[in-house]
């Protein structure tokens, strides 16, 4: 499953009101908690993160008090009273067989000890796998038949949707579109090694002209390196951007295309903009290279609201009518 199907599913479970235990597998760093974490603040609801191999047993089910010569449990504070949200057990199988022992009694029974979790929160958990290298322990196969099971992998579509609305260096965006393999790939011989969350790091140290190599670690920093190189030599793309392209050409190096596309999507602060980057493209390039601007412009202007003025100055314009015609044909689409 991609992060953005990830994220969707548990959209519609929330929006559903489907209150089933949800566990997220996938490889770390690959943006679980962030999506678990965005879901809730999407539907504006609660969230709690709570770390299970941070905690004893009694930290969960609380501690007894004596009272009139019985012991009651006092549940702790970090888990909710009342209204609706995310209980989320990040890691769950990192926590020793006796904390997962404990948690299999909130998850299957919604309660430990006198607590009752409230009927409008959620419980999901995520981990990863054995064979991602994670210190991990086994789920008991009791614990595991509770849940739900979601594999999550890593996906370099929902990488640029979520880099494009965070503002991500267009840099990086441009490089990862180049070399996808190195969106993740994990090495555990090093501390640092690529993976979304690290080049989100990355981005920010990139930001401040800084090496990424200790997000990133040095051999996909090396290669980073030598792809902004590139950028010396792209179009001028305020020209194109401005509208004022006709005559400059679309460059032949494939990292330098994809240099020149990512660019012209991240800097169309307006629908004009993008407007006059997209007819450019339509020009100077082939259909597969407008096609791929296209996708993360159009995908950009509708998360910041702005997709309906551009449509509407593609619609006004002829010769984009012809080219979307002519596309839709070669695509086997009807025309819109």
């Amino acid at each position: 499953m991609k992060p953005s199907d990830l994220a969707a599913f548990l959209d519609t479970l929330v929006a559903r009101q489907v209150k089933l235990s949800l566990m997220i597998w996938g490889p770390p760093g690959i943006g679980k908690s962030s999506i678990v974490a965005q879901t809730a603040t999407a539907r504006k609801i609660g969230f709690i993160d709570l770390r299970l191999s941070q905690l004893a047993p009694t930290d969960l089910r609380g501690l007894p008090v004596a009272r009139n010569g019985v012991s009651r449990w006092y549940p702790p504070e970090f888990l909710p009273r009342s209204g609706a949200g995310v209980l989320f057990l990040d890691e769950i199988n990192l926590a020793p067989p006796t904390m997962q022992g404990m948690a299999q009694q909130l998850i299957l029974d919604r309660r430990v000890g006198n607590y009752v979790v409230p009927p409008g929160w959620f419980i999901w958990a995520a981990g990863n796998r054995s064979e991602d290298r994670a210190a991990v322990f086994d789920m008991p196969a009791p614990l595991a038949n509770r849940f739900l099971h979601l594999d999550t992998q890593p996906d370099l579509d929902s990488f640029k949707a979520y880099a494009l609305k965070a503002g991500l260096h267009e840099q990086i965006i441009a490089f990862l579109a180049f070399r996808p393999n190195l969106l993740h790939k994990l090495d555990a011989q090093q501390p640092a090694w690529p993976s979304p969350r690290s080049w989100a790091m990355a981005s920010q140290l990139h930001a401040i002209r800084t090496d990424v190599a200790p997000a990133i670690g040095a051999a996909a920093a090396a290669e980073f390196k030598a792809f902004c190189e590139v950028y010396r030599d792209i179009p001028d793309l305020e020209r194109v951007l401005d509208g004022r392209g006709a005559g400059l050409p679309f460059p032949e190096e494939p990292s330098m295309r994809y240099a020149t596309v990512v660019g012209l999507t991240t800097r169309a602060e307006t629908p004009e903009r993008a407007f006059h980057g997209f007819k450019w493209l339509t020009r100077v390039a082939s259909v597969e290279w407008a096609q791929l601007c296209a996708a993360d412009l159009f995908r950009l202007m509708r998360m910041q609201r702005k997709h309906r003025a551009l449509f509407r100055l593609i619609e006004a314009d002829p010769e984009l009518t012809v080219w979307i015609d002519q596309f839709n044909a070669l695509a086997g689409a009807p025309a819109a």
